[in-house]
């Protein structure tokens, strides 16, 4: 099969694209990956087809206006209008890739509008893939973006309705807009999330861990949950710093808050740096895009930019971090303990999962970071019960096959 795949984001959106892009390739079928034009080698260094998109999501997100639409309702509707001709050029693009490619078969993320639109055109089945538990309505947990915690079965069914709503309205117009600047012939508009399959139903997956969000009782068999999308652990070859860092001493914790760049960079530094003074825990701190700044290595702590989860995590005790579906999934899959300081969108609900779950103490949203707080979540993080629940929990994740799963599914919907 001819597949096109469209992975939107940042890295944690990116990555587990590429982990099942790589797996359909291996068994024969032809892969283009499209992505944000920043992940273009990555895409590469997998053997897949690139087809880079417009958008850089790593500069987009240091954007001022996308800066306040991380910290309010009104920022996210002034970001909202501020991005529509970053949208329209994406749009376009993407159009333009899948006409070019003419696929047989579509997997996209939720962000990947146009793919549905595509699969009419050619016949082709599209469908979505889910990162996060909050694309069909249920009882059973809230909708991410309206709460981290239970609101009852009829409060969490109708946060899931109300945010679906305004999803469909948002992403429809964005599509009339779109139309009034293109001469694509898409025809009629179509639910933006709803998977499209020329022959019946199409199937949704949703590729989170039933460890960490069990599936629905009541959802109907086309709804999926696959299991979380790992990558193979990566044969990195660290530094000689790196490397007698590890070596030397106990196992450090890990800090670092991804893709995320952060409200206070001068706060969280603080809290960090404190936390790990009070504790006189060892640590290696990932600045990634943002939120740490300014902090150099020492003895007790070594700085780097990035470090793949799958090699670094294994040899560490602990890990601090936003609360990415990516990360969260790591941390859990080598049986870690984490502490998550969220900013917005999915990771406060991952947080209190976690929390739920008895691998993490409670989330610390990063507004209220503080070093004591910070201190005393990784010392009951680090606590014998809660070091041996990750521990049990990881060992059933690794038995998981998230991209086996959804390879399979992908392969019986052709």
């Amino acid at each position: 099969m001819k597949i096109l795949v469209f992975a939107i984001g940042t890295r944690g959106d990116v990555q587990p694209f590429i982990a099942v892009g790589t797996a359909l390739q291996a068994r024969g079928h032809a892969v283009t990956l499209s992505a944000p034009k920043s992940f273009t080698a990555m895409v590469e260094a997998s053997g897949l087809t690139p087809a880079p998109l417009p958008v850089d999501f790593q500069a987009l997100i240091e954007e001022p206006e996308i800066k306040a639409a991380m910290q309010s309702f009104s920022g996210k509707l002034k970001a909202y209008r501020w991005a529509s001709e970053i949208m329209n050029e994406q749009m376009s693009e993407m159009w333009r890739i899948g006409c070019e490619v003419e696929p047989d078969l579509i997997l996209h993320h939720f962000k990947g509008q146009m793919a549905p639109y595509i699969g009419r055109r050619f016949n082709s089945p599209s469908i979505p893939l889910m990162l996060q538990p909050g694309f069909m309505p249920t009882r059973e947990y809230p909708q991410f973006l309206i709460a981290s915690r239970n609101l009852g079965g009829l409060g969490n069914l109708m946060s899931h309705k109300l945010i679906m709503a305004l999803t469909r309205m948002g992403t429809k117009m964005m599509t009339k807009r779109w139309l009034k600047v293109s001469d694509a012939d898409v025809g009629p508009l179509m639910d933006p999330v709803a998977a499209y399959d020329p022959n019946g139903p199409g199937k949704r997956l949703h590729a989170y861990s039933d460890l960490l969000v069990p599936r629905p009782k009541a959802w109907p068999d086309t709804e999926i949950l696959t299991g979380y999308p790992f990558t193979a652990p990566e044969d990195y070859a660290p530094s000689d710093e790196l490397a007698a860092f590890l070596e030397d001493g106990e196992r450090p914790i890990y800090v670092g808050f991804g893709s995320m760049p952060g409200i206070d960079h001068d706060r969280t530094t603080r809290a960090l740096l404190g936390a790990l003074e009070s504790t006189g825990r060892r640590a290696v701190v990932a600045t990634g895009w943002g939120g740490i700044k300014d902090v150099e290595t020492n003895g007790r702590i070594h700085v780097l930019e990035a470090v793949p989860h799958s090699w670094l995590f294994p040899r560490v005790a602990a890990v601090v971090h936003h609360g990415g579906s990516g990360t969260t999934h790591e941390g859990l899959r080598w049986g870690k303990p984490s502490v998550i300081c969220p900013l917005f969108a999915d990771q406060p609900f991952f947080g209190e999962r976690v929390a739920a779950l008895g691998a993490g103490p409670r989330p610390i949203h990063q507004k209220r970071l503080t070093a004591e707080k910070l201190a005393a979540a990784i010392e009951q993080a680090l606590s014998p019960a809660v070091m041996a629940r990750a521990a049990e929990i990881g060992a059933q994740m690794r038995a998981e096959d998230g991209v086996g799963r959804i390879v399979e599914v992908i392969e019986g919907a052709a």
